[in-house]
């Protein structure tokens, strides 16, 4: 899988130098360039069917969009991923803690009806397959 990136990576660093020198010849066009400028447009064209050969290799692959709004605001793509599993992490402990609460009132809640309804409960257990509440 990486050899596909490494492939797609090169096309667009090719690319991108063509574009920067594209601007160079012209930013300072005279008509005696125009010959390197046909050139320059015929590589950015190759580089552009290039770059789509690539794509149908990677056709699998998503990016989410709040990746290309990191980009876009100059920050580093590699945050959204660390805060992204900071609040994996931080949802985690928050159902965690949820199940141990629910957990914790079953248990007691039995303990009450127990001691309410000790003939309904011994019922409960029964269809529960259990002779007495859990401790």
């Amino acid at each position: 899988m990486a050899e596909k990136f490494d492939h797609l990576e090169e096309h667009l660093e090719k690319f991108v130098e063509n574009i920067r020198q594209l601007g160079i010849i012209v930013s300072d066009f005279q008509p005696s360039s125009q010959a390197g400028l046909n050139q320059k447009l015929n590589f950015i064209v190759t580089g552009l069917q290039d770059i789509d050969k690539c794509r149908q290799q990677l056709h699998d692959i998503t990016v989410p969009l709040e990746v290309f709004e990191y980009i876009d605001q100059g920050r580093n793509p590699q945050l959204y991923t660390k805060e992204c599993l900071e609040r994996a992490l931080a949802k985690n402990e928050q159902v965690k803690g949820k199940i141990d609460t629910m957990k914790k009132f079953k248990s007691l809640l039995i303990q009450e009806l127990s001691k309410v309804f000790p003939e309904d409960m011994a019922k409960y257990w029964s269809i529960w397959g259990e002779d007495h509440p859990p401790s």
